[in-house]
């Protein structure tokens, strides 16, 4: 299972080989780049390509990393305890699940591409890694973690407006847009 492009994106060498690398090595892959590169199409046409479930999560600069695991409705939680609801005793009622505890709870390999990640906080990325590099997660809710046997193929855009923090670059495959060439 190898990228080579679509009939709707074209993809240079240095792209394809870094993809591959990426997807092969269960590792992310940031791409840097202007905005309206393709960074976004990118991974889109990858999933496209490799036949896999695009699982995609947009950041907005109010987003935190926690979002992409879980987000715990305490306020519900207690409203319902004071309404004497039977299901406030199944914790599982008031979580609701991210896009990274999607893509890891899945069934096969999937794209997960979180987009526009530069939009976050500085400390956004770095609030990933470890998750990312264990690829499994505990909630303060959960008896048992969270994990994948094998990475999620992950795909970071990033426009050039910041740097990278460099623990966050460290754990990525990077590429740059002008390696892209996208086509409709």
């Amino acid at each position: 299972m190898k990228f080579q492009g679509t009939d709707a994106y074209v993809a240079t060498d240095d792209l394809t080989i870094a993809v591959n690398a990426a997807v092969t090595l269960e590792r992310p892959l940031l791409v840097k780049g202007e905005p309206g590169t393709g960074k976004t199409e990118l991974a889109k046409q990858v999933s496209r390509s490799l036949g896999m479930r695009l699982i995609e999560w947009n950041i907005k600069s109010t987003t935190r990393a926690q979002q992409g695991l879980y987000e715990y409705d305490a306020v519900s939680r207690l409203r319902d305890s004071q309404l004497g609801e039977d299901k406030v005793h199944d914790v599982s009622n008031y979580i609701k699940k991210g896009k990274l505890w999607e893509a890891f709870e899945a069934g096969e390999k999937v794209v997960l591409l979180i987009d526009e990640i530069d939009k976050a906080d500085i400390e956004f990325p770095n609030d990933l890694l470890q998750e990312l590099d264990k690829m499994e997660f505990l909630s303060t809710r959960q008896a048992t973690p969270s994990r994948r046997d094998t990475a999620p193929w992950s795909s970071l855009p990033l426009t050039t407006k910041r740097n990278c923090p460099t623990p966050f670059c460290a754990a990525a495959f990077s590429t740059t847009s002008s390696s892209l060439t996208w086509t409709r």
